[in-house]
């Protein structure tokens, strides 16, 4: 930064040139391109159907709407536009909507190039900067995203008709840069129509002066689109306006959503605490519970089931084990079936149901989504003809109650009961946990498996099993 031009006149010996914002993305863009980098890191599941879109927006210099239900990455993906910005860009100093030394736009900057000439100071702003973002909501104003008579200027003695009177709004703030307005459907129809110049005729009036702001500015919005019919929409001529639709999705494929479990849920716990071993069987059955909700058909589809279910989900689960295991003292704590059940809470508020659906349905929803994701589990590895010794257990008459609560050596020495089940549990574990199934541990991933078997066996309607003040009772 401090071998960068501080004046102007040491700005045009450098040879800067403008270029607009659009062409600016472009341009970096096509850069990021021939270097085969990677457009947008952290993003999975995007880089055959969204990122092609975004691209192609780019480089048809297009103003973006990310349309897709929540949790599809679509603010994230909006805050990393900033990348195809240039690292940083000179503006007049004190500049409040970033005036470019060699073309201001605002009377003050166009006062102090004249009044200094090539002795005008200049500053650099970072990408960062050049980006604003506003919720949409339904009390946001024209004043707040165009501008407004600042009426302390005026009582400091300048006149209303004057452009120094003007307080900017914030897209004269983004001029150079990037402004997005999230959930545009929430911005009542009269605001979404003052956008209309800034897209088309790419300038702002304030007040009916004779003040216009020939802004330069790439404009992105996001929205879902049950917004369309339930609380706004996005009037037709707006749309028309904006360059490209981009549509998002959820994850197409469970290993896919598993690797956005890994990247973004809290597993690695703090200093304090001890990091739980979660089998990747029961990762599955967290990100299967999520698909089969987003086609129940007591959820309502149009809302969607957000990412954000199965991330908060996995967190609750790793919590409940190490809950567990603080209780209990053990050194390793594994995650097990019976952790699935204390979802419940992390994903209430996360599904919406159907309009036939009682409110009070929500957890028995809840619960008939885990089942029906450990018996998809079951049947994906193993087959119930496998544990006929289990099933011949139970049809003698043996009962067994099992407390999720209980520590794993006590809940072992329970599965002991089952002829041959723990040579059956030591097979299954190296077969499903290999890495984990030796060493330390090895216990904890037998239990999580025999309780993965006994589900998946009432599942199959093998078993009867109730549920008894938090316990598991297995048998008549």
């Amino acid at each position: 930064m401090s071998n960068r031009p501080t004046t102007l006149r040491e700005l045009k010996e450098s040879g800067y040139q403008t270029i607009s914002v659009k062409t600016e993305m472009r341009r970096n863009l096509i850069s990021k391109l021939r270097n085969k980098e990677t457009l947008f890191p952290g993003i999975l599941g995007y880089d055959e159907t969204v990122i092609p879109q975004i691209v192609n927006g780019i480089l048809a210099k297009h103003d973006l709407l990310f349309l897709g239900l929540r949790g599809q990455g679509k603010t994230r993906m909006l805050r990393m536009l900033t990348q195809f910005l240039d690292e940083a860009i000179p503006i007049v100093s004190g500049s409040e909507i970033h005036d470019d030394p060699l073309s201001p736009i605002s009377r003050f900057a166009r006062d102090i190039v004249q009044n200094q000439g090539d002795q005008t100071p200049i500053e650099w702003i970072s990408r960062e900067e050049r980006y604003l973002e506003k919720l949409a909501t339904p009390d946001v104003t024209i004043a707040d995203l165009i501008g407004e008579v600042d009426l302390i200027k005026h009582a400091e003695g300048r006149h209303l008709s004057s452009e120094d009177v003007m307080h900017f709004g914030l897209i004269p703030r983004s001029h150079r840069g990037i402004f997005c307005m999230n959930e545009l459907p929430d911005l009542s129809p009269k605001i979404q129509v003052g956008l209309f110049n800034v897209l088309e005729e790419r300038d702002v009036q304030i007040r009916g002066f004779t003040v216009r702001l020939p802004v330069d500015v790439c404009m992105v919005f996001s929205a879902n689109p049950e917004d369309y019919t339930n609380r706004g929409r996005i009037v037709t001529p707006l749309k028309d306006r904006i360059g490209s639709v981009i549509r998002t999705h959820y994850p197409l494929e469970r290993e896919l959503g598993i690797q956005i479990l890994d990247e973004q849920a809290w597993a690695t716990r703090d200093e304090d605490g001890k990091d739980v071993i979660v089998p990747t069987f029961l990762k599955e059955i967290v990100e299967e519970m999520s698909r089969l909700a987003r086609t129940s058909p007591h959820v309502n589809q149009a809302s969607g089931v957000s990412v954000r279910m199965s991330i908060a989900n996995l967190e609750s689960l790793i919590s409940n084990a190490e809950r567990r295991s603080l209780v209990h003292g053990e050194d390793v704590p594994v995650a097990r079936v019976s952790d699935l059940f204390w979802m419940a809470p992390s994903s209430r508020g996360k599904i919406e149901l159907g309009l036939s659906e009682e409110t009070g349905d929500e957890d028995l929803l809840i619960h008939r989504l885990i089942e029906e994701a450990i018996k998809n589990l079951f049947d994906q590895y193993l087959s119930p003809k496998r544990f006929s010794n289990v099933v011949e257990h139970f049809n003698s008459g043996h009962r067994l109650k099992l407390d999720p609560e209980s520590g794993t050596s006590e809940f072992l020495s329970e599965m002991e009961k089952i002829r041959g089940f723990e040579d059956q549990l030591t097979q299954i574990s190296a077969d499903l946990a290999p890495e984990q199934s030796e060493g330390s541990s090895a216990a904890g991933i037998r239990a999580a498996i025999a309780e993965f078997i006994l589900e998946g066996l009432y599942a199959h309607n093998r078993l009867n099993r109730q549920m008894r003040f938090g316990q598991f009772v297995y048998g008549d």
